[in-house]
């Protein structure tokens, strides 16, 4: 008893020292760290793990073929993010201070794509399957991201997984031709946020009554090698099929599924082109004929061509036939076309996607519904209960919540993130409420959809429009219908994490103040990065740069600056430039002196080209200003708002109008070009991260 006596004193002395000790010298139990999409399960523990540049990635030896190419991944990323460095990869047994790698693919603790990521004096990743271990790695590299220094992670253990199998995003660059690289940044990009599902729209066309309701006039594209009818294939555009292969392959390292789409019997203006008399003359040439049997030999034959032979080059386990709004009164022959083609493909081992359009195609025909997907937007084309009923998969892809059209005036130019994140998980379709595990939906997606075909819109100012419903749609499509805190909270965190490792489409510069990029009255630039000047002479006199015409130009560290900045400058041209003579200048776009031959300033992205109605006056100092931000492009001449190119339409000849979208990712790669630079004097360079209201640029 005496002795239970002291030690209840001996309890008490130390809680009072204890409570005596400031409360932020205390341990603390780390509280849940911010990823996107939101750790499912979190257990804090106290203190942190110091991520070093000699921390080793070592794989348990009995998952070595599985592990090995996801530890390789991450030593991949941390090189990236941190240059310089070498992460070492080894085989062998959990050590302290490294990051262990292990499989646990027959215990049933983990759902499929799960993981759990112990972070102690060792990190310890267990996975259900290799995709699982990818995404402890993508947690990982966000940690990181927001970490002090990079290296500083919080202790705790957390058990991840997904609620959706299918967690999605559909590109149409059927209408707008995106490059191979931006593909393959975007497998990384939504790799990051854990969207495992990029369904490609392979080909498809403009509306005809923007171009003189002329189908032969009207734009339609298919993006893929066609060897079969080599006519087939765009020629504005196009991907190879080794390059298609290889982004197929480049995903799977990522986790993400590309999921192919070729969209018949609509939509199909390319094939109707591409081989005459498979057009219908009763519905329009974007509408296949159905009756006309040269009509399944063709398209039998484009997709034999991708899916043929042991290689083939649709490589996943999924592909799309389309399949969606051809005319109602054609239902039966629509009916049998689907299901001819479901069966097709399924042929060669492949499982279906498709849109479907049966509740608007009603008939007696019967189509396929088990082992098929469909992607329910529209209600009115494929309502969702009755599509259960029936024994189809749906992908939850409602347009009304989830469908960008870029600058149209309808659907959304930007999805109302706030909306989404509060009210939307993918149980939600139009008007149907379905139990959030509902065994038959199967996840969801979101999309864009280039309608507006040459509207002016550029890779960048998708990517403006996709960025903030990635991230929050890889939290709803991961997390459901759980929120981890309110909006607000969510927006403000969600900023401090990008895009993904050695990724910056958004073109954020961040700096301790707003100006990132200047040039001072010696010709050399403050910025944290090198720059070099090839034949770009500084003239004492005039404490400027001169660019001298043809190869003369300064490199910086940045390829450009992102939407919401200010750019201004000193130039006193001299007279006689070239035609397109280049002031900034990327691989995406320039700033010209004498935009197209007129004389005039102006700029050039992704072939199309735009003049501010301002020619600058040659042998003269003049102070330029560019301001630009998601909406449009706007120049200040001597602190005088001279013009802006925001909100202009282009009408065709039936009154018709589409946007003429005149936005500027600023070009910072080069002052000046490697070929063809402007002869003109720079100076009193300055790049800011912010667009200034218009009274401040005066003071500029």
């Amino acid at each position: 008893m005496k002795k239970m006596k002291k030690l209840r004193i001996l309890y008490c002395l130390v809680a009072a020292v204890v409570a005596g000790i400031p409360e932020w010298i205390q341990a603390q139990t780390n509280p849940a760290p911010f990823i996107i999409p939101a750790l499912r399960e979190w257990q804090g523990a106290t203190g942190s793990f110091e991520w070093k540049p000699a921390t080793r990635l070592v794989v348990d030896p009995r998952y070595s073929k599985e592990l090995l190419p996801v530890a390789r991944l991450l030593a991949e990323d941390l090189a990236i993010i941190t240059p310089g460095t070498t992460t070492l990869i080894k085989t062998g047994q959990a050590q302290k201070g490294t990051v262990f790698f292990s499989l646990d693919a027959t215990g049933a603790s983990l759902p499929p794509e799960g993981y759990s990521l112990q972070i102690d004096d060792q990190i310890a990743i267990k996975a259900k399957d290799v995709t699982g271990a990818i995404w402890a790695t993508r947690t990982l590299l966000q940690l990181l991201e927001q970490a002090p220094q990079q290296k500083r992670l919080p202790k705790g253990t957390a058990r991840d997984y997904p609620n959706y199998e299918v967690r999605g995003f559909v590109l149409d660059v059927g209408r707008k031709f995106f490059t191979l690289d931006f593909l393959k940044h975007y497998v990384k990009f939504m790799s990051y946020y854990k969207m495992n599902d990029f369904h490609i729209h392979l080909n498809d066309n403009g509306f005809k009554q923007f171009f003189g309701d002329d189908w032969d006039s009207t734009y339609s594209a298919f993006r893929l090698q066609n060897d079969t009818y080599p006519n087939l294939t765009a020629k504005d555009g196009s991907y190879t099929k080794k390059e298609f292969i290889e982004l197929q392959q480049m995903a799977q390292r990522y986790g993400v599924n590309i999921i192919p789409e070729i969209d018949v019997p609509a939509h199909s203006l390319a094939f109707s082109k591409a081989v005459p008399g498979v057009g219908s003359k009763q519905y329009g040439m974007d509408h296949l004929d159905l009756d006309n049997p040269l009509t399944y030999t063709v398209i039998d034959n484009v997709f034999r061509e991708y899916l043929k032979g042991p290689n083939p080059v649709f490589i996943g386990k999924e592909v799309h036939i389309g399949t969606d709004e051809y005319a109602k009164k054609d239902a039966e022959k629509f009916r049998k076309f689907t299901d001819h083609y479901i069966r097709f493909v399924e042929g060669f081992g492949k499982k279906v996607r498709m849109w479907g359009s049966l509740t608007h195609a009603q008939g007696t025909t019967p189509v396929k519904a088990d082992g098929v997907t469909m992607n329910l937007w529209y209600n009115g084309y494929a309502e969702p209960k009755d599509m259960f009923a029936l024994g189809y998969k749906g992908i939850s892809t409602p347009d009304g919540w989830l469908y960008i059209v870029p600058a149209a005036g309808y659907y959304y130019d930007y999805l109302n993130v706030k909306k989404l994140y509060e009210e939307w998980t993918p149980n939600r379709i139009g008007k149907e409420t379905f139990e959030e595990n509902y065994p038959l939906l199967r996840g969801g997606a979101f999309a864009v959809w280039n309608d507006h075909v040459g509207n002016g819109i550029t890779e960048k100012d998708v990517h403006h429009r996709v960025f903030p419903a990635m991230q929050v749609l890889s939290q709803k499509m991961w997390g459901g219908s759980a929120k981890p805190m309110e909006y607000a909270a969510f927006s403000t965190q969600a900023k401090e994490i990008g895009e993904g490792p050695g990724l910056n489409m958004l073109g954020r510069i961040h700096s301790k103040d707003s100006l990132v990029l200047a040039m001072d009255g010696h010709g050399h630039f403050t910025a944290p990065g090198k720059t070099a000047r090839t034949n770009a002479a500084f003239d004492q006199h005039e404490k400027s740069i001169r660019l001298k015409g043809g190869t003369s130009f300064i490199t910086t560290p940045f390829p450009g600056i992102g939407y919401g900045y200010t750019v201004s400058f000193s130039i006193k041209p001299e007279q006689g430039n070239a035609p397109d003579a280049v002031l900034f200048g990327s691989g995406d776009a320039m700033v010209t002196i004498n935009q197209q031959g007129t004389g005039k300033l102006g700029f050039t992205r992704e072939g199309y080209h735009y003049s501010f109605d301002y020619s600058v006056p040659a042998n003269e100092w003049t102070k330029i200003v560019i301001k630009g931000n998601h909406k449009g492009t706007s120049l200040f001449v001597n602190g005088v708002l001279k013009e802006k190119l925001e909100g202009v339409k282009k009408t065709f000849p039936n009154g018709k109008q589409t946007a003429r979208v005149q936005t500027l990712f600023f070009p910072l790669q080069w002052i000046g070009d490697r070929k063809n630079a402007a002869k003109a004097q720079l100076r009193d360079l300055k790049v800011f991260n912010v667009e200034f209201p218009d009274d401040m640029i005066r003071g500029l």
